[in-house]
C-alpha cells in the first residue's frame, strides 16, 4: 500500500515536468512552385505541411514563426472538378481561409498571417515541410511481438502522452485493418498504475470510459492499451495476447518512408 501510494505522488511530480513531443514542421526559405515544393518535401521530409484542426494550425504557426507579410505554400490543393485536398489524399475535415471562391483559377494554397489564400500553383513561393515520424503497421502482432518490432525496425511502439500526438494518430489509424491499434501503454499489477514503455508517466489520458480501471484481473493476463480505430479514437484496455494493428515511433530521416 505504501509503495503504490509512492508511486501516485511520484506520478503527480513527474506530470508537471513532462513536455509534449510535436509534429516537426520546416520553413524552407527557398522559392519553388506548388509542385517543385511538394517534390523537395517529399524527397526530404514526408510531404507540404497539411493543417488538419486548429492545433495543427497554432503549432505551425508556433513552430515556423512565418512571417507576417509573406505566403507560404502548404499542402492543399484541388483538381480541375474544384475539390479541395491534401497532397498525400487526405480529406479536408478544417479550412481557415480568408477568402475562398471555390470557383477561382487559382489551384494551390499559400497561408500567410495563418489565413489560407488561393494561388497560381505555378507562382514561385517559400514553404512549409513537415516530419511525420509515426508509422501504422498492419501486421497482427501481439503486444510484446508488436513491441519488440518497432524496437527492432524503428524506435518504439508509440507513447500517446499528449493531445498533439492522439491527434497524429487519430490521423493514422483509418488506414488499420484492425478495430484497434497497439500503442506502447502498459500496466504494472505490482504498483496499480499504466506507464508508456519509453518511461513518461500517464499524464495525458483519452480513455474509453471504465477502461482505465479494467485491470483487476491481475492473476490472469497482463493488460496494455490499445486505440480503437473504429471512429471513436479512445483507448481501451485489452489481454496483451491479441493479435492488432500498431503504430511505430521510426527514425526520422530525410527521405519519404513508403
Amino acid at each position: 500500500m505504501a509503495q503504490t501510494l509512492y508511486f501516485r505522488l511520484l506520478l503527480i511530480a513527474l506530470c508537471s515536468l513532462s513536455e509534449c513531443i510535436q509534429r516537426r514542421y520546416h520553413h524552407i526559405n527557398i522559392y519553388m512552385t506548388w509542385t517543385e515544393a511538394q517534390r523537395y518535401c517529399r524527397e526530404n521530409y514526408t510531404d507540404l505541411a497539411k493543417v488538419k484542426n486548429m492545433n495543427d494550425q497554432n503549432q505551425l504557426m508556433k513552430s515556423v514563426k512565418i512571417s507576417l507579410t509573406s505566403g507560404v505554400w502548404i499542402a492543399l490543393n484541388r483538381s480541375s472538378v474544384y475539390k479541395w485536398k491534401w497532397s498525400l489524399g487526405d480529406p479536408v475535415e478544417y479550412t481557415n481561409w480568408y477568402n475562398e471562391d471555390s470557383k477561382g483559377p487559382d489551384n494551390c494554397v499559400y497561408m500567410r498571417d495563418g489565413s489560407w489564400h488561393h494561388q497560381d500553383c505555378n507562382k514561385n513561393m517559400r514553404f512549409i515541410c513537415y516530419n511525420d515520424n509515426l508509422i501504422l503497421i498492419k501486421k497482427n502482432l501481439s503486444w510484446s511481438d508488436a513491441l519488440r518490432y518497432c524496437r527492432e525496425n524503428h524506435v518504439d511502439l508509440v507513447s500517446v502522452d499528449s493531445e498533439e500526438i492522439q491527434f497524429m494518430v487519430t490521423d493514422m489509424i483509418d488506414r488499420a485493418s484492425t478495430d484497434a491499434v497497439w500503442m506502447g501503454l502498459r500496466h504494472s499489477c505490482a504498483v496499480g498504475l499504466w506507464f508508456w514503455v519509453n518511461g513518461e508517466m500517464l499524464c495525458y489520458r483519452n480513455w474509453a470510459p471504465g477502461n482505465e480501471t479494467a485491470v483487476d484481473d491481475c492473476d490472469n493476463e497482463v493488460k496494455s492499451g490499445a486505440v480503437q480505430s473504429g471512429g471513436d479514437p479512445r483507448w481501451i484496455s485489452i489481454p496483451e495476447s491479441r493479435k492488432l494493428n500498431f503504430i511505430c515511433i521510426r527514425k526520422e530521416k530525410n527521405n519519404l518512408e513508403k
